[in-house]
């Protein structure tokens, strides 16, 4: 039995590609994506097309790193490859000098999409490493080790991070705020 292969040009020469590859590889975005614009969207505070790019970056690095990447820690890779995008974004002159906004919402009566809203503009105030170790920890449900793991950093420095991320965001959080909105943990 035969496997039909494709051959890519790296840079220690031919690299073989199985044609499964293509396939597995369009399966897990399939059911993954989603999932990861969520996350994209809480890094970059709410900026869906924003998260959109974070994610297009992430995944075409990932897709690049596809032959590497072992079954059972994707999801994980993903997200990896997802938080140093949204950083990366974060760091570029370009996005620093862009300054997009939008209408401003009306604020009359208190909805779902307002509490949204509040959140993600308080989670905007957070350096970059402190809003991610809050979004993977307590929105993403990722563990300490996790969390670390796709930070790159300690669990010291999880576990510092998410605590002062949580104290900085419920003392900025206003103080008629509705429960939904300020149950953050």
């Amino acid at each position: 039995m035969s496997v039909e292969c494709k051959y890519r040009q790296g840079k220690a020469g031919a690299v073989k590609w199985p044609a499964d590859r293509d396939r597995e590889f369009t399966e897990f975005v399939m059911a993954q994506r989603a999932a990861l614009v969520r996350v994209a969207a809480l890094l970059v505070s709410g900026d869906m097309a924003k998260a959109e790019d974070v994610v297009q970056t992430a995944l075409t690095k990932l897709y690049l790193a596809w032959p590497r990447v072992r079954p059972h820690t994707a999801g994980a890779y993903a997200r990896r490859c997802v938080v140093n995008a949204a950083i990366d974004d974060h760091r570029s002159l370009f996005s620093a000098r862009e300054q997009v906004s939008a209408q401003l919402p009306d604020f009359a009566a208190a909805d779902p999409q307002r509490d949204a809203t509040a959140v993600l503009a308080l989670l905007a105030t957070l350096p970059a490493g402190m809003r991610t170790a809050v979004v993977l920890r307590y929105v993403e449900g990722l563990s300490i080790a996790e969390t670390a793991d796709a930070m790159r950093c300690s669990e010291g420095n999880v576990k510092s991070q998410s605590a002062r991320g949580l104290e900085r965001l419920r003392g900025a959080m206003p103080h008629d705020a509705s429960p939904s909105a300020r149950s953050i943990t």
